[in-house]
């Protein structure tokens, strides 16, 4: 017997007539009938940088499902812009990914989606979407949106200097401890950092997910790295939406493809090219959707192993747009192909698409690595059971360090501390009570982290239970677990106290008996929405 689509229930008998009606009332003909229903999740909005190009790329995939023979059906999905809910409310960002993972569910099933592509591009809502696709196991092709080119400026001697997001975020830092811009300076980087449409130019969270969404074989070829505003980025997206409906007709579903194999990859993969630490929180995430156990401990076994090849921003002078003139995805995983486990993708097996890296500079070989080891590193001790570190953007002096405690509940503390000169090279910075629920939401610190770089730190190292933004650079530990509303140990450390850090070795310890210490949560205000986050399971 044939197997049949979810929309094939709707297409004939009498118990369906009210909902042929009301499918005619969106302009459906006698033909489109025959035709497989495809959902189209689209993630724009005119406020997020990456996602205001996206109605533009979403019209070339219902193109290409249209000319493929099926009938596209847009939806809305909700976009946080991490950038800038940092400075207002942050902690509603995480939880959005589940929220959207939520969305497509719930459209999909309620009306009855053949296959559907997702149209995205930041921080949650790729690996919302990739969530989703493993819990629905509809056929489902993946399009992030591309990363916008790095900012870039020419003084009037001709030297050209090169910005991004980041760069603004280490001027607060500067700032703060009293190195004065000029307002001309300041001018320049507010309007040159981010100059237009895609996720903002460097490794950080939202390209690290396009990334492994490619290696995963959700996406297209080159899909990772291929520019917003890029001819290739709109032909992909036709592409895109034809492949969704070809996925449909052979039946052909995310579960057929992405196994255990593909995420073995997908985590060797980041941490060749030394992506965002989030990545540690997604694709555990992700994988249980798929009914796959991800452990932390495959991110730090094959972090010792696979070598870091690429140093893109923050981690080093390179750019998306490098990457992608280099050959992008696959041609990391070019460097990577005798290691990959066998898995298939969108477009095949994952060996089909690679390509050799243009510039062994941006794509180093394995046998010239940047460094030995991966990108992260999980470290452990009596301040945590598990913590997680970009030992990748960690200079050599940083990896072994011991330094005195400074403790701080909030972000705006620590800021005033560096304002007022109390921060000093060596201290160890803790910033407690900002996990799942202790803040609740597990906001980013990049606030924070790009400060103490932008205030000019050579030895200052930050802890967290609450976690890094991708654009994260130096000696910054976070996802500390237990956190510390939990009653982990972070909670109990106070002002003095010393603590040891030790990358190579992955330990991370408090020298002193802080057992029997009590600890004292803040009192923070919350919505009834961040009230609803602290008492789920």
């Amino acid at each position: 017997m044939e197997k049949m689509n979810p929309s094939d229930v709707l297409k004939n008998g009498i118990e369906t007539l009210p909902h042929r009606s009301l499918l005619r009332a969106t302009g459906m003909k006698d033909e489109d009938f025959k035709k497989p229903f495809i959902g189209v999740a689209n993630s724009y909005t005119n406020i997020v940088p990456g996602h205001i190009h996206l109605n533009k790329l979403t019209n070339e995939v219902k193109k290409g499902i249209r000319d493929a023979g099926g009938v596209p059906f847009e939806w809305g999905v909700p976009a946080v812009c991490d950038g800038m809910a940092m400075h207002v409310e942050m902690r509603l960002s995480l939880p959005s990914r589940n929220h959207i993972a939520d969305n497509i569910e719930i459209m999909a099933l309620s009306h009855s989606i053949d296959g559907w592509v997702g149209v995205t591009n930041c921080d949650k809502i790729t690996p919302g979407m990739l969530m989703a696709s493993g819990r629905l196991n509809l056929p489902a092709v993946i399009l992030t949106g591309g990363p916008m080119k790095a900012g870039k400026s020419v003084s009037s001697d001709g030297i050209e200097k090169t910005y991004d997001l980041i760069s603004c975020f280490e001027e607060v830092g500067r700032n703060k401890s009293g190195q004065q811009s000029t307002a001309k300076e300041l001018d320049t980087l507010e309007k040159c950092s981010c100059p237009g449409e895609g996720s903002c130019a460097g490794l950080f969270t939202a390209n690290s997910m396009a990334c492994m969404t490619e290696v995963l074989g959700l996406s297209l070829p080159g899909c990772a790295t291929a520019l917003a505003d890029s001819e290739l980025k709109t032909k992909q997206a036709y592409e895109t939406g034809r492949k969704i409906v070809k996925l449909v007709k052979k039946g052909i579903r995310p579960r057929d493809m992405v196994t255990e194999g593909s995420f073995h990859n997908a985590v060797m993969a980041d941490l060749a090219i030394g992506g965002s630490t989030n990545t540690v929180l997604h694709l555990p995430a992700i994988a249980k959707e798929f009914n796959i156990d991800l452990k932390l401990q495959l991110f730090d076994q094959l972090s010792k192993t696979t070598p870091n090849i690429c140093k893109i921003r923050p981690s080093g002078p390179y750019y998306m747009e490098d990457l992608d003139k280099s050959g992008g995805v696959q041609a990391v995983l070019f460097r990577l192909q005798q290691r990959l486990l066998p898995a298939k993708t969108v477009y095949g097996d994952i060996q089909d698409a690679l390509s050799k890296p243009l510039d062994d500079n941006v794509i180093r070989p394995l046998d010239d690595p940047y460094s030995e080891q991966g990108g992260i590193a999980i470290l452990r001790g009596n301040i945590a059971d598990r913590s997680v570190i970009k030992q990748s953007a960690v200079s050599s002096e940083m990896m072994y360090h011991k330094g005195s405690a400074l403790v701080f509940n909030t972000e705006k503390d620590l800021l005033s501390a560096i304002e007022n000169q109390i921060v000093k090279e060596g201290n160890v910075i803790v910033l407690n009570y900002l996990g799942w629920k202790g803040a609740p939401g597990m906001p980013e610190m990049l606030t924070p982290t790009a400060a103490i770089m932008g205030a000019g730190f050579k030895r200052v190292a930050l802890i967290t239970d609450g976690r890094f933004s991708g654009g994260t650079r130096g000696p910054c530990i976070g996802h500390i677990e237990p956190e510390a509303y939990m009653g982990g140990p972070i909670g109990k450390i106070i002002d003095g106290d010393i603590i040891e850090i030790d990358v190579p070795n992955r330990k991370l310890n408090v020298l002193s008996d802080i057992k029997n210490r009590p600890s004292n949560p803040p009192d923070r205000k919350m919505s009834p929405i961040l009230r609803r986050i602290r008492d789920r399971e």
